[in-house]
């Protein structure tokens, strides 16, 4: 028996990108060495303005999917994040689940992403900290560039795909 093949989403860097300049959404990205984890990469993000991200992919009990995006700096405590939204006990989503609903692989994590997820399986949760800041940088579904947006234009994303976030003051939780 030959296992299924998973599905090419919808969008990678360059559709994205592409859709984006034909929508409006001004953006810049920066191409860099592959970055995996929030504390690489330190000096290239120190010569792009703007709030860097932290991206989680998580699964609760119930088996609902949440993406939580917030500055990269803040804390997120994930024992008492279940209460403010609305979740169950949380734990990371894996790779094929990732891949399956944002097309993205582990290390890409970022709410761009959420323009693969056309059946709105994961709910979006922002740092109160991104919704404030006047620019957000997030990777452009590789961790091999940085895209920053100005808060209108990452807000159009957010509109033109559809989705309405979940604002959370994660400083006032830790």
């Amino acid at each position: 028996m030959t296992q299924d093949k998973p599905t090419e989403p919808a969008f990678d860097r360059d559709r994205l990108l592409a859709w984006m300049a034909a929508n409006g959404v001004a953006q810049t990205t920066h191409d860099h060495p592959a970055v995996f984890r929030v504390d690489e990469g330190r000096e290239l993000k120190a010569a792009m303005p703007g709030v860097h991200t932290k991206n989680l992919f998580l699964k609760d009990k119930k088996g609902r999917l949440w993406l939580i995006s917030a500055r990269q700096d803040t804390v997120v405590d994930l024992k008492r994040a279940p209460r403010t939204i609305g979740s169950d006990r949380l734990s990371f989503g894996n790779e094929g689940l990732l891949y399956e609903t944002l097309g993205l692989t582990p290390g890409s994590v970022t709410a761009l992403g959420l323009i693969n997820d056309a059946e709105r399986r994961v709910t979006f949760v922002l740092d109160k900290a991104l919704w404030d800041a006047e620019i957000v940088n997030f990777h452009p579904l590789t961790n091999t560039a940085t895209t920053g947006l100005a808060q209108a234009d990452f807000r159009r994303f957010l509109t033109l795909i559809g989705r309405e976030p979940m604002v959370v003051d994660f400083a006032r939780l830790a």
